[in-house]
């Protein structure tokens, strides 16, 4: 099966996806915007490969042409998801991505009904972001239709961020934390919003942030309050609280490209040991005023949750299961697509 195409996938998380792809026996055909990388990576395991940006509109065509599916590696999505969506549409292509920027999934859902006209699926946050946070949504909406307010968390235990995460964590620098409110998105100061959360096996403090999840669980359940929260520390919540103050700053691009540059200098992301040893825990609840339920779930490391899922959406829309237009996880496969993959359980 060949039919799989991976663009960006030298990276941190794309090299992880192409090794869950060959140990199930597909052989995906990859590309990337770095010569000497893909053509490096693509020799080490055999594959067919491509260079290009994805700018390049001709090129992404002519690419996108050779496969059923594409599964977009290549952020920050803010700067390249536009590209290939509309490459994929005018494909045929069914588009799958690992983004967990909401403002992403805003863009990708006006293609909606072109997607559907051409009988194709966009589906993006197709791994961690935001698979099992989404399934969560979904879980605790069924249990409480009527719920008006969806509050989601999420934290890593022995994890590290990618230098790909990290790099779309600095493009955001200075903005306020975006929530839903009454189905309208509103500003609030990063810092300000911040709770201590039980996620079964232990508590933690956790700070508000923009993520996939108010515009994803928005239209997955319809709830019109959502706000989601990530897992932190005191000393790192009031490292954030005192750059709030210096928004203005951060915004700058000359700052951006300054910390760019610095990450280019890291490893590009957790070495497999800690990362096998690294689990997530999630943390969901609605309440429509008078009610309120809880729910929780566990999941492997989110890297390797990543290549997981978005290999298994994959494989799916390859045999034949997806539904047209714009979907979210679980608005395609239900909020027991997480159930699907070892290792992933509700507490």
């Amino acid at each position: 099966m060949n039919n799989l195409l991976i663009y960006g996938a030298y990276g941190y998380t794309g090299r992880l996806i192409v090794k869950e792809c060959l140990k199930q026996g597909i052989k995906p055909i990859i590309a990337g915007r770095n010569p000497e990388k893909a053509m490096t990576f693509a020799n080490k395991h055999g594959l067919e490969y491509d260079v290009f940006e994805v700018d390049e509109r001709a090129k992404l065509e002519n690419w996108l042409r050779r496969g059923d599916v594409v599964i977009h590696c290549g952020g920050p999505f803010i700067h390249t998801a536009k590209s290939m969506v509309q490459a994929c549409l005018a494909t045929d292509t069914h588009y799958l991505d690992i983004t967990g920027e909401f403002q992403v999934f805003d863009l990708i859902k006006e293609y909606g009904e072109k997607a559907k006209e051409k009988g194709i699926m966009l589906l993006p946050g197709a791994g961690f972001d935001v698979v099992p946070s989404d399934c969560l949504a979904k879980h605790l909406h069924s249990q409480l239709p009527s719920a008006s307010d969806l509050k989601l968390a999420f934290v890593s235990k022995g994890g590290k961020l990618s230098r790909g995460t990290a790099k779309t964590m600095i493009e955001n620098l200075g903005e306020p934390q975006t929530v839903r409110r009454e189905g309208d998105y509103e500003g609030v100061a990063m810092g300000k919003s911040a709770r201590e959360i039980d996620y079964g096996d232990f508590s933690q403090i956790s700070m508000g942030i923009s993520w996939g999840d108010i515009s994803t669980a928005y239209f997955s359940t319809g709830i019109p309050n959502i706000e989601v929260f990530s897992g932190t520390n005191e000393q790192q919540l009031a490292k954030v609280r005192r750059a709030a103050r210096l928004s203005f700053m951060l915004r700058s691009r000359t700052i951006k490209n300054f910390l760019m540059r610095q990450m280019d200098k890291r490893s590009d992301g957790p070495k497999e040991k800690r990362r096998n040893e690294s689990e997530m825990y999630l943390w969901g609840q609605v309440s429509n005023g008078s009610k309120t339920i809880e729910a929780r779930l566990k999941t492997p490391n989110g890297y390797t949750l990543t290549a997981l899922t978005s290999v298994l959406i994959a494989k799916k829309i390859l045999e034949g299961d997806f539904k047209p237009g714009f979907q979210t996880p679980s608005s395609a496969y239900g909020e027991g697509l997480i159930l699907e993959v070892e290792g992933c359980s509700f507490l």
